[in-house]
């Protein structure tokens, strides 16, 4: 079990944060598996497109090269997967740079459509337990998960570079 790796040094109560974003995060990658079958995608493409969908609604839309770091693929797989989903009537490029030459990847208002009527019908169960959650304990917890986005931000970029 990957707990004992990290009890040696490290407190239960750390132990158990950890465990409990590793189950998230599985429970978030099947959730995942059925939005794919929802929108009648193969699972990267759908991984794919829900990246766009949040970086839009964040309004930092993404660049192809920066989809392909979030989801792991290099930019010739990335440029198939975009002119599937494009093929699809579910994203489109655009250039709304100064430099034309940078292309920025937006979610039509069909995938919008699509991933809003899988949310509000398939994902109750977090909506309820987000509104029921005091809002201070949301405070916390999202400075919390910011901090550690920010970590694992920041170890990624390292082991990217080439540094152990």
């Amino acid at each position: 079990m990957m707990a004992d790796v990290f009890e040696a040094s490290w407190e239960r109560s750390e132990v158990g944060v950890m465990e409990a974003l590793r189950g998230w995060s599985v429970a978030f990658a099947e959730l995942n598996q059925h939005m794919a079958e929802w929108m009648d995608l193969p699972t990267t493409d759908a991984q794919a497109l829900g990246q766009v969908l949040w970086a839009d609604s964040d309004g930092e839309p993404l660049s192809p090269g920066r989809l392909g770091q979030r989801i792991g693929m290099t930019s010739g797989s990335v440029a198939v997967l975009v002119n599937r989903l494009e093929s699809a009537g579910l994203l489109e490029r655009s250039r709304e740079h100064a430099d034309r030459r940078r292309v920025t990847l937006r979610p039509t208002e069909a995938a919008k459509q699509r991933a809003r009527a899988f949310t509000e019908t398939s994902v109750a169960e977090i909506g309820a337990t987000l509104h029921e959650t005091p809002a201070q304990d949301l405070a916390a917890v999202e400075a919390f998960l910011n901090r550690m986005v920010a970590a694992a931000t920041t170890a990624a970029e390292r082991l990217r570079e080439g540094r152990p």
